[in-house]
């Protein structure tokens, strides 16, 4: 049987991609890729040596920025949370105990929503089940 598709890639519009940027490098350890896209672009892409990110321009009028939220499994919660508020964040809100993977959630300097996660999101959960019929697309 094939692999499961895992998520690769997430995109969040932003006024500042660079400031951005400087948060998930000092908060998050993330790096910076080879500049893609268009000639003349203002976006960073950056991964975490799994998933990419991509901060993009945000250059509609009235459209705002972001994306509803993402999330990150850590380490150590506790030196996460030193980081954000060293960068000018609210230490992460305890989440409702009804839910099954993230304990917390904070936000970046753009309101921008994020999960942490010490126990993970469930990825290699044992008792999912197969699809026994392939996806159409």
């Amino acid at each position: 049987m094939a692999k499961r598709p895992k998520i690769r890639h997430l995109a969040i519009i932003t006024l500042d991609p660079e400031r951005l940027a400087k948060f998930y490098e000092e908060t998050f350890e993330m790096t910076r890729l080879p500049a893609k896209g268009a000639s003349g672009s203002r976006a960073v892409y950056m991964t975490d040596g799994y998933i990419t990110l991509a901060l993009l321009e945000n250059k509609a009028e009235g459209k705002p920025s972001g994306l509803n939220h993402f999330g990150f499994e850590v380490g150590d919660h506790e030196v996460i949370t030193g980081r954000l508020v060293k960068n000018g964040v609210k230490a992460p809100a305890k989440r409702p105990a009804d839910r099954p993977y993230a304990e917390t959630r904070a936000t970046d300097p753009d309101g921008n929503n994020f999960d942490i996660s010490v126990k993970g999101f469930g990825s290699e959960d044992a008792t999912a089940k197969p699809r026994k019929e392939p996806a159409t697309v």
